[in-house]
């Protein structure tokens, strides 16, 4: 009898893929096709995005979230058998996103099976409801392994197209119901946790009404999900018993929970720019007295006052006016006020250039997008930015939901370059880098039969800089299009036809190659469609 093992490398010239099966002499080779499944499940980590939220707001005071753990809808939720949706709900910065995570910390201390998403609107990668779907079934199956294989059973037949394809939502909620169905079978506590589902962009009434439906279903499953007062999203789960917890209804413990804040950002500040005490006294009674219990602009003007020399800070404190709106409005002031005008349109340019972006791109992606190879001017201008933007392990992002809403509506119309423009300028650099960089073989592969997973990216790595170029420069075409009011038609049809045909001509297979080598060969399946049926409209 022949012995059997599974391999992933070669077996003589053989390369084997898939679900393939080699025998040679007394061996058979298998190479298994799930050992990809847990890997091409992974769209994010939810607790790699925690852990970036909490760093970006400064860290997660405990002082700030407790004040929910004893309250009483909490209560009923958490020891209620027949409570098992909690809707937390309320106004931007109000701190939404912190009490959700505080909230996951503590459940993290049960024996209960905990899974967490963050949902983010300005990161394509996390802002529909199948990156929920996958971002959840990821976190349990990762801490209990032999519940993936209610993923392999479909996994081993289409591959990673299982979560990508126009039936992803489909085979995931059921996938999902199947985990939850063996969880509660097993009579083990659940606890699911969702925020921000306002920022869910892309087919949110589906995880609204999956939400409502299956929160009744399973006895030992409960659902904790976060938004803002959002008409639609109360009208989705009204259909469902929950538990309904107002932020604006509990003004006290909110601004009990501002103060705590407010009291650890000034005796850090005034332990890091030496605040004399009448110093440290008025910064804390100005942002008590202006806050309007709203955590975020207690962040945004400590963020301020960080910049500010000692003897400035007295003098510019009453600068920072109360409301959220307002205070962007002065960041953005503060902006145009820059001495040299260049500085004005270079910071202008990168606060437009993030703001349209699929996703946070890296310092070296946006240095290609605006034509500025100096990482070091970059993040200079970056500061000069009014803390619209933040830095992550080298990516950069939007502060927070209501900045980018500000930015695309109050300021869009009149301080920063048109959406047109920008997304002229984005495919025009995207191309550009791209044909300087793409070539034949980028990576000096000895071995044309390489699994993408068995290919490690060489040091440095030529496709880094242009990665996002790569995936998203169609889009970027495409939005032309969609943005334009019709004055410039012939000069855009012209002008950027031109340009993707060129490309296309010249470079349309080593661009394939690229996205092969990144794990997005159905990106340019799918952008080709897009542009395809966008071409055929003109």
């Amino acid at each position: 009898m022949a012995e059997t093992v599974s391999s992933n490398i070669h077996v003589g010239y053989v390369s084997l893929k898939d679900n393939a099966r080699a025998h040679i002499g007394n061996v058979v080779h298998i190479h298994q096709a799930e050992d990809r499944c847990l890997p091409d499940l992974r769209n994010t980590d939810p607790r790699d995005d925690k852990a970036r939220i909490e760093a970006i707001k400064g860290g997660l005071l405990e002082d700030s979230y407790r004040w929910i753990l004893q309250h009483s809808d909490f209560q009923q939720w958490l020891n209620d058998k027949h409570s098992r949706l909690l809707w937390i709900r309320g106004d931007p910065g109000k701190g939404k996103t912190m009490l959700l995570c505080g909230i996951v910390n503590e459940l993290n201390k049960t024996d209960a099976q905990l899974s967490y998403f963050f949902c983010q609107a300005s990161d394509e990668r996390i802002n529909s409801a199948t990156a929920v779907l996958r971002g959840l079934i990821y976190l349990i199956v990762d801490q209990q392994p032999s519940l993936l294989s209610h993923v392999q059973k479909k996994y081993k037949d289409v591959g990673d197209a299982l979560f990508k394809d126009v039936n992803a939502w489909s085979a995931l909620s059921e996938i999902f119901l199947n985990i939850l169905k063996d969880l509660d079978a097993s009579v083990q506590q659940t606890y699911i946790v969702i925020d921000a589902l306002d920022e869910c962009v892309t087919d949110l009434p589906k995880l609204l009404d999956f939400i409502a439906i299956k929160s009744a279903v399973f006895s030992h499953v409960k659902w904790i999900v976060s938004s803002r007062n959002w008409p639609d999203i109360e009208e989705h789960l009204a259909i469902t018993q929950q538990i309904s917890l107002r932020l604006e209804l509990n003004e006290d413990s909110i601004s009990a929970a501002v103060s705590a804040y407010i009291k650890h950002q000034v005796e850090w500040l005034a332990q890091k720019k030496r605040y004399s005490e009448s110093t440290k006294d008025a910064v804390r009674q100005h942002l008590l007295s202006n806050s309007n219990d709203t955590f975020l602009w207690v962040a945004l003007v400590c963020q301020n006052l960080e910049k500010m020399t000692l003897k400035n800070t007295i003098q510019q404190l009453h600068e920072f006016p109360p409301g959220l709106d307002s205070l962007y409005k002065r960041m953005m002031q503060q902006i145009h006020n820059l001495e040299d005008a260049s500085d004005v349109q270079f910071c202008c340019q990168i606060l437009a250039t993030v703001l349209h972006v699929y996703r946070p791109i890296t310092v070296a992606e946006l240095g290609i997008l605006i034509k500025c190879p100096d990482a070091e001017l970059i993040h200079k201008a970056i500061g000069f930015c009014g803390s619209f933007l933040a830095v992550r392990d080298n990516q950069v992002y939007i502060i927070h939901q209501s900045a980018k809403d500000y930015l695309s509506g109050d300021a869009a119309s009149t301080l920063l370059p048109s959406p047109i423009i920008i997304h002229g300028v984005i495919l025009s650099q995207s191309v550009q880098a791209m044909s300087v960089t793409l070539r034949r073989n980028i990576y000096n592969l000895n071995s044309p039969s390489l699994s993408t997973n068995e290919i490690k990216a060489p040091d440095p790595d030529p496709l880094e800089a242009i990665r996002y170029s790569s995936i998203y420069w169609i889009d970027h075409f495409c939005d032309i299009y969609n943005h334009n009011d019709g004055q410039s038609q012939k000069q855009v049809d012209d002008e950027k036809c031109q340009l993707v045909l060129s490309f296309f001509r010249k470079y349309f297979l080593y661009w394939l190659e690229a996205l092969g080598l990144l794990g997005h060969i159905e990106d340019s399946v799918l952008s080709t469609i897009r542009l395809g049926s966008l071409l055929k409209v003109r």
